[in-house]
């Protein structure tokens, strides 16, 4: 049986509470329990106090055998930020613009950056699978979109692993796989009708929205935006074209993380479930997890957080 497990954005001390309360205890080979398994949802660095000891915990129980992961965003972010574009002279896949930077300066005040240790953990970013399908479910980042699980497979192993040369493929926008990237890992995002535009979290100015692509009951784009609820009168009540939204056949569950939901964990519907429950966030974040039970319709009761 499996724990899946949320973002942890580099709060170690609620990961080792979290897997405490959950029944794994520390040995000399790392955290470990007699009968379960972790499946790490990514997004292990950026943001919070202790993110070189987050990866050593989740790489060292992967390395172990006794969990599995699939990269983040922030992971594949990271991986590009620190690798040079071939074929851009002193340019790199992410450039270093001042947003970039910020986003992910901490994590690089914390490793060290250029460090033997920040090598290591961009090698083993490398290593992480964009999604798993397992008998039992399915787990992805951000968005399961059976068209663009399609278009990326030219740029993936047999292990979902993102293939070397496609590095620098999947980091520019106009390149056939760059979307489906983006949607794997970042979500489904829908443009607005031309005029339309709001401010995300951090005053940055955007014209499409990241969706709820597992709502389908919502009709318009103001139902289905995730944004800033300050933004949420500048996204139009008029329907969404029909062909948008992917949809999710149900034939297992998928677990989610990356969407910073709030409130009581909770599934987003009888196959869907989200993780991520912005255990950054000062009043109220938790680090979330489902206990899986091997039953297809999932349950409240099967989650499991700590504060």
């Amino acid at each position: 049986m499996y724990d899946i497990v949320g973002d942890i954005h580099g709060h170690a001390a609620e990961l080792e509470a979290l897997l405490t309360k959950m029944g794994y205890r520390q040995g000399e080979c790392g955290w470990r329990h007699p009968a379960r398994k972790v499946i790490f949802l990514g997004d292990f660095i950026d943001r919070g106090p202790e993110q070189c000891k987050t990866v050593a915990i989740a790489r060292a129980m992967v390395e172990s055998g006794q969990a599995l992961a699939v990269m983040g965003n922030h992971e594949f972010n990271a991986v590009a930020y620190a690798t040079p574009d071939p074929d851009r002279d002193g340019q790199h896949l992410r450039p270093h613009t001042e947003k970039n930077c910020g986003q992910h300066q901490r994590y690089l005040d914390q490793v060290g950056e250029g460090s033997a240790l920040h090598r290591e953990h961009i090698a083993w970013f490398k290593t992480l699978p964009l999604y798993l399908d397992l008998p039992e479910f399915r787990v992805v980042h951000a968005c399961w979109h059976p068209e663009q699980l399609d278009k990326i497979a030219p740029y993936i192993d047999e292990r979902q692993r993102i293939r070397e040369y496609a590095w620098p493929m999947l980091t520019r926008l106009g390149e056939a796989g760059f979307e489906a990237l983006e949607t794997l890992l970042k979500g489904l995002e829908i443009p607005l009708p031309q005029g339309h535009s709001f401010f995300d979290k951090d005053r940055n100015p955007r014209c499409h929205i990241r969706s709820q692509w597992w709502n389908r009951a919502a009709v318009t784009y103001r139902d289905l935006a995730l944004v800033p609820e300050e933004a949420m009168a500048r996204i139009p009540h008029t329907p969404v074209p029909a062909d948008i939204l992917p949809g999710y056949d149900g034939h297992k569950p998928v677990f989610v993380g990356h969407y910073w939901l709030t409130g009581t964990p909770a599934p987003l519907d009888e196959h869907i479930a989200c993780l991520d429950y912005s255990v950054v966030a000062k009043d109220g974040g938790k680090l979330c997890a489902y206990r899986w039970d091997g039953k297809q319709t999932l349950s409240a009761e099967r989650f499991c957080w700590v504060e």
